[in-house]
């Protein structure tokens, strides 16, 4: 039995959700998959591969736009394989305490292209995040790395159990 190949594709403004893909890839690849990490952009065709991750950053309520336009271009393919979204995107611990349902723009896709299951992480903006709105959550106290590396990990082995199902 061949190993099987997961893509695990991200649109990211300053780099927080890239970070988040990263660690889903790196997961993915100790449970034995051969999973390859992408920006969203840089995605033209998903046929190579077994099954699709697909994640974006959300800013004011929309998701990223490199990861919707990468749903659009693959939505015929998406739908003959197995795909999980996630977005990254509160700053605080609210996605750790609840579950946040996707915005409007992921839940749209989910029905396009029939994904499994969505999760949404906490995102990230620090002193080093550029852009002037950056700055000023930063100086206003509201900044932070609210990525959670357990729950990242878990999610990923989770997807890993059901590929191998």
């Amino acid at each position: 039995m061949s190993t099987k190949r997961v893509l695990v594709a991200y649109g990211t403004k300053h780099g927080a959700t890239a970070g988040i893909a990263e660690q889903i890839g790196k997961t993915l690849r100790e449970d034995g998959l051969d999973a390859v990490v992408l920006p969203a952009g840089d995605v033209s065709d998903v046929r190579a591969y077994d099954a699709v991750v697909l994640g974006g950053s959300v800013y004011a309520g929309h998701w990223s736009s490199k990861a919707t336009h990468c749903a659009e271009r693959n939505a015929d393919s998406l739908r003959h394989r197995p795909v999980w979204l996630f977005s990254s995107g509160p700053l605080d611990r609210s996605a750790e305490e609840r579950e946040v349902p996707p915005v409007a723009a992921v839940a749209r896709q989910m029905q396009l292209i029939g994904a499994r299951e969505h999760m949404t992480f906490g995102g990230s903006i620090t002193a080093r995040t550029p852009g002037f709105l950056a700055k000023a959550l930063v100086r206003q106290g509201k900044g932070g790395d609210f990525r959670n590396p357990e729950r990242i990990q878990t999610w990923a082995h989770h997807i890993s159990a059901e590929l191998a199902a």
